[in-house]
């Protein structure tokens, strides 16, 4: 196994039909710290959920995108501001102008399924 990350999921859903649910168990699975970011909800699978990412503190290693470019546009000053080492955009998340402001502040970006990079050790 890799070395466990922190991973801030951007979109967190208590619905485990969602894409952002399942890599949450999966990350957790695999041993990673997950802080889950929605502005409604208060607990994901016994984990506390943050309501932005402006609540988020501490380090953080990866932020996994599950909101598409209408809500993560908005988002760009909070991103940089966090300092991630890397943002993965799931399919459906990508934003190219986001990854462009990202990759000038020194964050590499990643158009990829955490779930797959997960499932086939690439994560």
């Amino acid at each position: 196994m890799n070395t466990p990350e922190r991973v801030v999921i951007l979109g967190a859903s208590d619905k485990p039909d969602r894409y952002a649910h399942k890599a949450q168990l999966m990350l957790a699975e695999h041993g990673h710290e997950v802080v889950p970011v929605h502005p409604r909800l208060q607990n994901i699978e016994g984990v506390s959920v943050v309501p932005d990412l402006s609540s988020v503190t501490g380090a953080v290693d990866t932020v996994t995108m599950y909101v598409g470019p209408a809500i993560s546009s908005g988002l760009t000053e909070k991103l940089i501001a966090l300092k991630p080492k890397r943002v993965l955009f799931n399919p459906g998340s990508e934003n190219p102008t986001l990854a462009s402001a990202l990759n000038a502040a020194q964050i590499a970006t990643e158009e990829a399924c955490t779930l797959v990079l997960l499932r086939t050790g690439q994560y």
